[in-house]
């Protein structure tokens, strides 16, 4: 049951090189945490950077729970990503060096009930590396046609 909650980042892998990949959690509040499994939450504006010591998700949207009462979290604050301290070290290290980023690819619920964000270490792509990626996709869709006559 709690494995059906996949919420993807598609544009990330057309606009950015992934090269190492996380799983962080998510310091939530009771109803971002309903709200996720009703499967609510939008990914594509959303960023990681660091503020202090502790990695940040921002713009990470997460749409009211429909059915709390008066109190409402705010929709796109910024939430703690929960890492160990040798990663954080390790990505912000890496994440800091010039041309590189962190970018937020999935948010899911684990095995456990906890909500879980899959990050990534990637480096932007170019313009003809995006038009690679569209000829890439075009013929594999051609192929798997092909595949299904």
């Amino acid at each position: 049951m709690p494995n059906d909650i996949q919420i993807k980042n598609k544009r990330a892998y057309f606009d950015y090189h992934i090269l190492d990949k996380y799983v962080a959690g998510i310091a939530l509040l009771g109803t971002e945490i309903k709200s996720i499994r009703q499967g609510k939450a939008n990914l594509t504006d959303a960023f990681c950077t660091f503020i202090g010591s502790s990695l940040y998700v921002r713009n990470l949207h997460i749409s009211e729970y429909s059915h709390s009462s008066f109190y409402h979290h705010d929709i796109k604050r910024d939430r703690v990503l929960l890492l160990q301290k040798k990663e954080l070290r390790k990505i912000k290290m890496k994440g800091e060096e010039k041309g590189f980023t962190i970018v937020p690819l999935r948010v899911f619920i684990n095995e456990r009930g906890f909500a879980k964000m899959e990050i990534a270490l990637a480096q932007g792509k170019k313009e003809f590396d995006k038009r690679d990626s569209i000829k890439e996709r075009d013929s594999k869709r051609e192929l798997d046609r092909a595949m299904k006559f």
